[in-house]
């Protein structure tokens, strides 16, 4: 059964309300929007959006209720203003990113996007576009392999994983790949395999999530209306970085240097922070829904004038 992650936080930060028009880029299981859709009845209106056409069709069966109030679309948040026209969905009151991965992907042995699982290495959400991870595993010259396991999944042994695949190919299912970096790395943490950083590496990099992500959010700010939210669930500190320097930057006046005395980028303010920090799971959640404890959420508002300067943040 999947479970959406911080829901009362997410229901609460977007300020969700009868009669209103949400956007889920991410709608997975469709957990979040069916509380969304719940909370905004009888008329408010959900478009939600998923690149993996075999979650999107649980997703439809689990918001049938809702009948036309629920408009699920095939696509990537990559082309949110795109999808969003298509289907009138503009001056929305709030729009959500859960980033994480869903609990079915994660059990569908087919997927390969778990290490825990033997599995093909394929790791794509949409299994009829792009390359799966057994391309870069088995084909990717050395260097480039070793930069993406460092860069995306920030592993310290990036190197030697690399040389031990460069090493041991052709590698063919998830199991073997996770049996050669134990091997080579150690055991580790008790709570992390050593396999973990390289698979999260492999499916950022094989699903393009951090430039995907970079691509959908100003196409998100230009669909709110004035007052309306952006939220964001971040699972790993790649992630929540991009969103954090977002944010950042879209609720100040002035990107100029410091040095430089007169503005001259001429930069206006699109949001106002509503969480200073992230929103974190309680220890609660995490007992329940251990898929819960990484998760990071960051809410900003789009402002009434994007002309005014930003003063104060509210914080929790």
């Amino acid at each position: 059964m999947h479970i959406p992650v911080l829901l009362r936080e997410v229901l609460e930060g977007l300020q969700v309300r009868p009669g209103g028009v949400y956007i889920d880029a991410t709608v997975g299981g469709g957990g979040h929007a069916a509380a969304i859709l719940e909370r905004s009845a009888p008329d408010g209106r959900l478009l939600g959006i998923d690149r993996d056409p075999e979650v999107l069709e649980r997703a439809r069966e689990r918001l049938r209720p809702f009948g036309e109030r629920a408009i699920l679309v095939h696509g990537s948040y990559a082309e949110l203003r795109r999808i969003a026209v298509r289907y009138d969905f503009l001056e929305v009151d709030g729009i959500l990113f859960d980033l994480g991965l869903s609990s079915w992907q994660l059990s569908d042995p087919h997927r390969g996007f778990s290490f825990q699982i033997e599995g093909p290495l394929d790791m794509r959400y949409d299994p009829g576009h792009g390359i799966p991870a057994a391309e870069i595993v088995n084909r990717w010259p050395e260097k480039q392999l070793a930069e993406v396991i460092r860069r995306y999944g920030e592993e310290r042994f990036a190197r030697r994983i690399a040389r031990a695949i460069v090493r041991n190919r052709p590698i063919r299912t998830t199991t073997e790949l996770a049996e050669l970096i134990a091997r080579v790395v150690g055991r580790g943490r008790e709570d992390q395999h050593p396999a973990t950083r390289t698979f999260l590496a492999l499916r950022i990099a094989v699903n393009e999530e951090l430039q995907a992500l970079e691509q959908a959010l100003p196409q998100a700010v230009s669909l709110l209306r004035p007052g309306g939210r952006l939220a964001v669930i971040a699972f790993h500190s790649l992630e929540d970085r991009i969103v954090k320097a977002f944010f950042q930057r879209e609720s100040r006046d002035c990107l100029c240097p410091p040095q430089v005395p007169v503005c001259t980028c001429g930069h206006r303010a699109t949001l106002r922070l509503v969480t200073r920090k992230p929103i974190r799971p309680s220890e609660e959640e995490v007992q329940i829904n251990p898929r819960a404890r990484s998760a990071r959420l960051r809410i900003a508002e789009r402002l009434e004038d994007p002309t005014r300067i930003v003063r104060g943040v509210l914080g929790r």
